[in-house]
């Protein structure tokens, strides 16, 4: 039985978050009604990563299984004309048979966008953070290069989980400002629950002066995520990339 590879992008503002749940809309459930729709088949499908309500991707990466010959344009137009308008197949691919989206994954690639003005935005409210005070892009890029490298990020961890394993490579934690937006790209080989929030939280706080960068080790150490800053509100993150 053949796998299909499935790269989608979503805005996750009316979702609540990637997996299924009763009674609630998510994009899981979304893509799986796609399938079935098309196929007439009941297809389970698994993600690279399970994103929170609210939140976005860019390339979000979905596996399964069917027995069902389509070429990859065939799929791609067909699942898109029975999606709905905030959800869509940018892209097939046709992997070997024991390829898994979640297990085969290598790194991902999360940004989070930052809108650092005074006045209130019109425009891409469900898809930024308004932080209204000046940020100093300089001190958070100090703050994270602290935190680069395979470390326990307990502190940056929300609860309740089923992880057991703290230790990430976070490989990129980098904060590049364009006029009045600030993106935050974070890359690493796993995350934890809303470690990404978490890190933008209090790199944010690192911007408005409440922390500072010599202080970041010690958060790391701590593995309490007491230590760390608030979390980050969902709508400014993407899953922008998966790695195989």
């Amino acid at each position: 039985m053949p796998t299909i590879k499935l790269t989608l992008e979503y805005e996750g503002t009316h979702y609540a978050g990637w997996q299924r749940q009763l009674n609630q809309p998510t994009v899981q459930a979304a893509v799986e009604t796609a399938i079935t729709r098309v196929t007439q088949q009941t297809i389970s499908v698994v993600a690279a990563g399970r994103t929170d309500a609210g939140v976005h991707a860019l390339g979000q990466t979905v596996s399964f299984r069917i027995d069902r010959e389509m070429t990859a344009y065939a799929w791609t137009m067909a699942l898109n004309a029975h999606l709905p308008p905030d959800i869509a197949v940018r892209a097939v691919d046709f992997p070997a048979a024991e390829f898994h989206a979640r297990y085969d994954a290598t790194g991902k690639l999360y940004r989070y966008r930052i809108l650092n003005r005074s006045p209130r935005p019109a425009l891409d409210r469900q898809v930024l953070w308004h932080v209204y005070k000046p940020l100093d892009d300089t001190a958070m890029n100090r703050a994270a290069m602290h935190l680069i490298g395979s470390h326990d990020f307990s502190s940056f961890e929300t609860q309740p989980t089923e992880n057991e394993d703290p230790v990430c490579h976070l490989q990129r934690l980098a904060v590049i400002r364009e006029g009045d937006e600030l993106r935050i790209d974070a890359y690493a080989d796993r995350f934890l629950k809303q470690m990404v929030r978490s890190l933008v939280g209090t790199l944010v706080e690192a911007g408005q002066g409440k922390r500072d960068a010599t202080g970041f080790p010690a958060i790391l150490a701590a593995r309490d995520r007491r230590a760390a800053g608030k979390t980050a509100p969902p709508q400014g993150l993407y899953l922008v990339r998966v790695d195989y």
